[in-house]
Parts: structure tokens; sequence; C-alpha cells
């Protein structure tokens, strides 16, 4: 299964709903050029919607980091929205759930940026 984006503006904050797997190769490329390309067009708040990714390997939490850190390094702030329980209990393993900034509902994510 491939893995898709689709961006959205909500309130300025860019939220990416991605589907699939986040995995080496496609999925995570995938992931970090859309990230970059949000970055380069000037948007610092970044929500990714995780409702619909059923299968993260570590290439793709290692990607979620880099991402989580290009974004920091940029003044940005990125958030993770709905996550299904095997992504959950994935982060809370690797310790990542306290890292991200994780929310369950999307109109409270996007009033936590502001």
């Amino acid at each position: 299964m491939t893995m898709k984006a689709n961006t959205r503006q909500v309130d300025g904050v860019t939220i990416v709903d991605l589907s699939g797997r986040i995995t080496l190769g496609e999925g995570s490329v995938l992931l970090r050029d859309t990230v970059r390309d949000i970055i380069s067009k000037g948007n610092k708040k970044i929500l990714l919607n995780l409702a619909d990714v059923n299968y993260i390997d570590s290439s793709g939490i290692g990607e979620l980091v880099s991402a989580f850190t290009t974004v920091r390094n940029q003044g940005g702030e990125l958030k993770l929205l709905r996550l299904t329980k095997k992504v959950h209990d994935l982060l809370q393993i690797t310790k990542l759930y306290t890292v991200f900034d994780v929310k369950d509902d999307e109109s409270a994510a996007i009033k936590a940026f502001k």
C-alpha cells in the first residue's frame, strides 16, 4: 500500500492528512518532502494527521523525528493528530510519545498552536 499525503490549511495551520504506511523508501521520502515543501512556503505550524497510518517502521519513526527537528529548527511547531493504537504504542515504546505534542481532536490541536 503506497502512502498518500493531502495538505490543507485551517486557521493558519497546515494539516497533512497521511494514509498508508510510513516505511523505508517511498513513505518516509514522501513525508520528508511534504514537510520540507510546507516549510519552504513559510508555513511553520504543521499538524500531521496519522488517523489513516496503519504502520510505521524504524525509518518512518526516524523521519517523524527528523521532521519534528527540522520544523523546530525553523522556529515552527509540529504536532501529531489521531494516532492509531499501533502507532500510539510504538511511540510509547520508543519513548517518543513525550517528545511529540499528540492530540486526538483536530479543532483542539489547531487551537493549541495559538
